[in-house]
């Protein structure tokens, strides 16, 4: 399992937002299309600022050369908005977002699959709390309100929410080689903590069966929410993001019936290694 961690932190901002928790709660309360359900187990949304388009309901990443735009949720959203222009150079970007995590687990997967370059993806968490964690590989780690983090979107990955007010985290995509950290982003302050890594206990070959048994017999019906649990376990015991897949597959074939493992097996396809823009995938 790889260990270290290529997501790294490049600054720490203020979070000088006038009426910040004014306008996550406008956040709150928004509703947005559901444009990657297939990897989204509980509640993860993409709310869309700024894009090509201007169109509020245009989520499905691309990238793109025109200019950016806001979305009437982008201008209703003064505050954030000017936090982006006053921190970070955005000649380069080409989206702006918030993702929302509540109670929730994103499936492990590698981002940019669907594009011949990755960009460069940038997160500064707005609202958190110590159950939100980020994964990547065998890693978990917690990105704190205000810290920059350029994250690594070709290694498998995951996210996870706990309970509670959801995590809410800008996101910035900047195209493939705009950005410089030590150029494009402006008025940092200290680092004060170390990055936070989670340290979680060893799991057994046993701990992993006894697990697959208490799930129960793995069906149509029950794929996702076994999968889920299965997730959520990565982030409480040592393990790499990939692993989940490999107990999806134990489960399922264990269940001997030859549709859930090919199941098992396409949903691993789709989240590592290749999908094409805007496809879905069946549960």
């Amino acid at each position: 399992m790889s260990s270290v961690l290529k997501s790294r932190r490049i600054a720490v901002l203020p979070l000088d937002i006038p009426d910040l928790a004014g306008e996550l709660a406008l956040i709150d309360a928004e509703t947005a299309p559901d444009e990657y359900d297939a990897f989204t187990f509980g509640r993860w949304v993409s709310y869309v600022l700024a894009n090509e388009s201007g169109a509020q309901n245009d989520s499905a990443f691309r990238p793109h050369s025109g200019e950016l735009t806001t979305t009437d949720l982008g201008d209703r959203l003064p505050g954030i908005m000017a936090f982006v222009r006053r921190h970070f150079t955005t000649t380069a970007l080409q989206w702006v977002r918030i993702f929302g995590l509540q109670d929730g687990i994103l499936a492990p997967h590698r981002d940019f699959l669907e594009f011949d370059r990755p960009g460069v993806r940038v997160q500064v968490p707005l609202r958190t709390s110590e159950g939100s964690l980020h994964s990547e590989n065998s890693t978990v780690y917690h990105l704190r309100a205000g810290e920059v983090w350029q994250i690594q979107t070709v290694d498998p990955h995951s996210a996870y929410s706990a309970p509670g007010p959801a995590r809410l985290s800008l996101c910035l995509d900047f195209a493939g080689d705009g950005f410089d950290p030590e150029r494009d982003i402006h008025h940092t302050i200290p680092a004060t903590d170390d990055v936070r890594i989670m340290r979680r206990p060893p799991i057994s070959e046993q701990e992993i069966a006894g697990l697959v048994d208490t799930l129960g017999p793995l069906t149509r019906e029950s794929a996702k929410s076994i999968f889920r649990a299965l997730a959520i376990t990565h982030f409480e015991r040592a393990s790499d993001a990939t692993d989940v897949f490999t107990w999806f597959k134990r489960a399922a074939t264990r269940c001997g019936d030859e549709k859930l493992i090919a199941l098992a097996e396409d949903f691993r396809v789709f989240c590592l290694e290749k999908r094409a823009w805007r496809e879905s995938f069946t549960w």
